[in-house]
């Protein structure tokens, strides 16, 4: 989509009163990431982001098919959706309804089916084109339901506008999409297609944007960010490592950090760049599933667990205070009682700092899903509790470390206690400190006072804090 058809719907809207815009977005990261970038696009269009459903004129559903029961969620949201853009047709007003992302790219036709109120459906790869998909539904141009779903030859990010809206100091820069692993249980190779990798040029050229208006400590994000491989302006091809090393150079940037990787995909470059960088953060999201090798073989994961820490062991000795954090999954089919005490040695093998739990839920046209040797729900709850206190324990006694020691914390976030802020250390720890308002935005060194599992505590180490 070029230039002009922005300029088309700027001139239209300078003749329109503002719109409102409602975005709900589940799961991961890069859904974030990508709900912002909608915002954006439609923002020439008119639209302006509230958070309440009931009073939009637009409401989108990013979606996710990671979670279980990832459809019915749509559903049920979808449902409450339907009571508002009744209450807005009864009051001669209109309400577009949009369910996008994994969802919508798996099962698109369902959803058009089921809820015949739904305008659009679209994929993750396609929201670039969403003037044009607003287009085909205003009325005035011959109200029509929008399904797209393909996954277009052009690079998405060339055709996304050059203004990002942020927020605060940090932010997410998506870098890379898509998966070549096929792991047995995951949607993402069907949903967000084969690995692609940015430019360099257009990465630098946002990470630019970002940090001039304000943006201090930015995440690149992957589905297998560290797969990535992106061309450079002469024609080289760089690894992660090689862009995080450009983007260090950049004057404003503080802090650089990058979710979610593969075990596979470790470089030695990379774990050198944790030594060597100064503006790469001390902290590894690295997902392990399982400390089972037979349940990793049927996840085809394509590591062992052996493999595993000897990666882990790798950035360790690069840098030896480094966070870690990990994806777990209990209950696969085919986990016996022996395969899981495997794993919860594996968490006793190594300081988690914090790690994402779940039940395994069979994800429709995935391997996984037509396995033998299902394991029973009340088995996978039990065991999911005992994963997490587990964890829990670990995080715990990691932070409790972390007590009568001074850390620098950018602060991104407010209290809602007056004289206090919300930030984050290095290691990716949330942070609550008693701190002057004028410290937002800025790194300052927090002497840490107490600690549970999900935070730390403190205060601003200054005259006047």
């Amino acid at each position: 989509m070029g230039q002009e058809i922005f300029n088309h719907f700027k001139l239209m809207t300078t003749q329109s009163h503002s719109k409102k815009l409602y975005i709900k977005s589940y799961g991961c990261q890069m859904n974030t990431y990508d709900a912002k970038r909608m915002e954006d696009i439609l923002r020439p269009l008119g639209y302006q982001s509230t958070e309440l459903p009931d009073d939009a004129d637009m409401v989108i559903l990013n979606t996710c098919h990671i979670r279980e029961k990832a459809t019915d969620k749509v559903f049920s949201d979808l449902g409450r959706m339907r009571e508002h853009k009744v209450n807005r047709e009864q009051n001669g007003k209109e309400m577009i309804i949009a369910v996008a992302g994994c969802v919508a790219q798996a099962e698109g036709d369902v959803i058009l089916q089921r809820a015949k109120y739904v305008d659009m459906v679209f994929g993750p790869q396609t929201y670039h084109l969403l003037p044009e998909m607003v287009t085909k539904i205003n009325s005035s141009y011959g109200y029509a339901r929008v399904i797209n779903t393909d996954f277009p030859v052009e690079e998405k990010f060339d055709h996304l506008p050059q203004d990002n809206a942020v927020s605060g100091p940090t932010a997410h820069l998506s870098i890379q999409e898509g998966c070549d692993k096929f792991c047995t249980f995951c949607v993402v190779p069907y949903t967000r297609g084969s690995e692609y990798s940015r430019k360099v040029l257009g990465i630098m050229d946002e990470a630019r944007r970002l940090i001039d208006q304000g943006v201090k400590d930015i995440t690149l994000l992957g589905q297998n960010v560290n797969a990535y491989h992106g061309e450079a302006p002469d024609g080289s091809i760089w690894s992660l490592a090689r862009l995080i090393e450009e983007l260090d150079k950049l004057e404003g940037l503080a802090r650089i950090r990058y979710t979610t990787s593969h075990p596979c995909d470790v470089l030695d470059d990379l774990v050198a760049a944790h030594r060597d960088v100064p503006k790469l953060m001390p902290y590894l999201h690295l997902p392990v599933q399982s400390g089972s090798d037979k349940i990793l073989k049927a996840m085809n994961r394509k590591h062992t667990v052996q493999s595993y820490l000897e990666t882990i062991a790798k950035f360790r000795a690069a840098r030896p205070d480094i966070a870690l954090s990990s994806d777990f999954i209990v209950g696969f089919p085919g986990e016996t009682d022996e395969d899981f005490e495997a794993t919860l040695s594996l968490v006793r093998q190594l300081p988690f700092g914090s790690a994402f739990t779940f039940k395994y839920s069979a994800r429709p046209g995935t391997p996984a899903a037509n396995m033998q040797g299902l394991v029973p729900e009340k088995v996978k709850d039990e065991r999911l509790q005992r994963l997490q206190a587990l964890i829990t324990a670990s995080a715990e006694t990691y932070n409790q470390s972390f007590v009568g020691k001074t850390l620098e914390v950018l602060f991104d976030g407010r209290q809602a206690k007056e004289g206090q802020l919300h930030g984050r250390t290095a290691y990716n720890q949330a942070v609550h400190a008693d701190a002057h308002e004028r410290l937002y935005g800025t790194v300052a060194e927090v002497e840490i006072t107490r600690a549970g599992h999900m935070a730390l505590h403190g205060h601003v180490k200054t005259a006047n804090n």
